[in-house]
């Protein structure tokens, strides 16, 4: 495994089926003797440090490869997937775009007690930050709090949850690995969704030996009545808690903790969605002063029924979703952007087009999800240097770049010794056989483009050297213009024309 320098590459280009080769112009090689220097003296230890196999792409702002290992190889790009994800539902959704939570009603209210007379639902529609206290976004409290401005004080009946975007079952895409599916970054996919798929509560010792812990905490607010709790108080500060799956979305804790032990938390992935929902449901409306009946029998509301929205809330716009997905590597929510764009069913197969069309290629491209989750995705080190170079230049890719993390935040946070944030904006990608990160660097010459993929078992390691080729390339870097459509191609290359797109 060789590194390709440019007049190799120039030839080879020559010999790659078309789209390939005009992906990139000639470069120009002269001047760039030191650059490719530095990457050669750098992939000779990297490759000795981490063996394995390595894809390596570095190009020009208008996508002229500089210097390359196998780019053209298609490899498996774990999170960097959501560059493509993120890109492609903005080119269909818009920047500003909004997902909406509603109540809707047909019936009408009784002005004597507050009683909604009639059917009621909850819509939920796979908003990927509704309910995040930690995170902000709408919440059913919001929601509550509408209806009791419209005047209810009291529904009655059981919770119907349903869906405009589709089905309300969730599930795992069958495209991950069981070992992967229900852990923390891992949960059920569906439109009734809370906390990004997350339940979360703490335990600590009850008053005295011998009582109940008790519950300190829980997120989202509601999922305390999820929690039943069979444990007892001993002596000591030591804690043997356990938690187990019940039915109908309970979790169940039993064993023992110390009286001065500390307060023990847990996280889950929410394994019935719906359970999730209709609790934190419940305590809205109990925080906002609405009794809720749910055993009684909503009384029929004909014939003065009538169909409406009771009350509604939107999600922050689609920019700021696509940049907390990028900077957070958020697989839950890329994949609801996925399903927002491109629909229930054919969504990784219109994701795999758009890539297909910005980039021109058209061979050794495999997406199966949007949150690059599956092993079975497959990009090369060339198509992602293409779509950095290409992407930005359309009018849905105006600003793009800044929807990616930057150096020192997120999953960027571990890259330090540059002369300031904004000199690099990329996303990586981590599995237990994948190290990618793919972005734009900042230099007094010109913005670079570089793909740095790694697939084999040490991960860690090689993880550690592409920091270290960041750390030499943006050791005089500069800071990355926030708007590319401003400076012509600075963050674009020539762009094909794209047809209009449907989700």
């Amino acid at each position: 495994m060789k590194p390709t320098r440019v007049a190799v590459w120039c030839l080879l280009a020559t010999l790659l089926p078309g789209a390939a080769a005009a992906a990139f112009p000639r470069p120009e090689p002269a001047s760039k003797d030191g650059l490719q220097q530095q990457l050669e003296t750098w992939f000779r230890k990297a490759s000795r440090v981490a063996p394995g196999t390595w894809g390596i792409a570095v190009a020009t702002q208008e996508g002229q490869l500089l210097w390359a290992v196998q780019p053209t190889l298609a490899m498996i790009p774990a999170s960097t997937v959501k560059v493509f994800t993120t890109g492609f539902a903005r080119s269909i959704l818009g920047a500003d775009a909004r997902r909406t939570t509603r109540v809707l009603g047909t019936g009408h209210l009784d002005p004597f007690d507050g009683t909604w007379v009639g059917a009621w639902s909850l819509e939920l529609n796979g908003d990927p930050t509704l309910e995040r206290p930690l995170h902000g976004g709408p919440t059913f409290v919001e929601l509550a709090q509408q209806l009791s401005s419209y005047g209810i004080r009291r529904l009655t009946g059981p919770l119907a949850l349903e869906s405009a975007a589709g089905d309300v079952n969730a599930v795992f895409p069958p495209v991950w690995e069981n070992r992967q599916q229900g852990r923390y970054f891992a949960p059920l996919i569906g439109n009734i969704m809370l906390n990004e798929g997350l339940v979360t509560f703490a335990i600590a010792p009850g008053p005295a030996v011998g009582k109940r812990p008790v519950l300190r905490s829980e997120t989202p607010l509601g999922v305390s009545a999820l929690v039943t709790i069979q444990a007892r108080t001993v002596a000591g500060s030591r804690s043997r808690l356990t938690v187990r799956r019940g039915k109908d979305g309970e979790y169940v804790v039993s064993g023992t903790i110390g009286a001065r032990a500390r307060t023990k938390w847990f996280t889950f992935t929410a394994h019935d969605p719906k359970a999730v929902a209709e609790a934190v449901w419940a305590r809205a409306l109990d925080q906002t002063g609405i009794r809720w009946d749910r055993e009684q029998i909503a009384r029929p509301a004909f014939p003065l029924s009538t169909g409406a929205v009771l009350a509604k809330v939107h999600s922050v716009p689609f920019d700021s979703i696509a940049m907390e997905v990028n900077r957070r590597s958020v697989n839950i929510a890329a994949e609801l952007l996925l399903r927002w764009a491109g629909g229930p069913t054919r969504a990784a197969e219109r994701l795999t087009e758009h890539v297909r069309e910005v980039t021109g290629e058209l061979s050794g491209l495999r997406l199966v999800d949007g949150s690059g989750l599956s092993r079975l995705d497959r990009v090369s080190p060339l198509t992602f240097i293409s779509y950095l170079a290409r992407f930005p230049a359309l009018p849905a890719g105006r600003g793009f770049p800044m929807l990616l993390p930057t150096n020192g935040m997120g999953t960027l946070r571990k890259l330090s010794g540059m002369p300031g944030p904004g000199i690099v904006r990329a996303k990586t990608g981590t599995l237990a056989d994948a190290a990618t990160v793919v972005g734009y660097l900042g230099r007094p010459e010109g913005v670079l483009l570089i793909s740095l993929m790694y697939n084999g078992p040490r991960v860690y390691d090689a993880r550690q050297e592409q920091w270290k080729l960041f750390r030499l390339l943006g050791a005089e870097g500069v800071l990355l213009p926030d708007d590319s459509s401003s400076v012509g191609v600075q963050l674009g290359g020539s762009a094909p024309a794209i047809p209009p797109q449907r989700p």
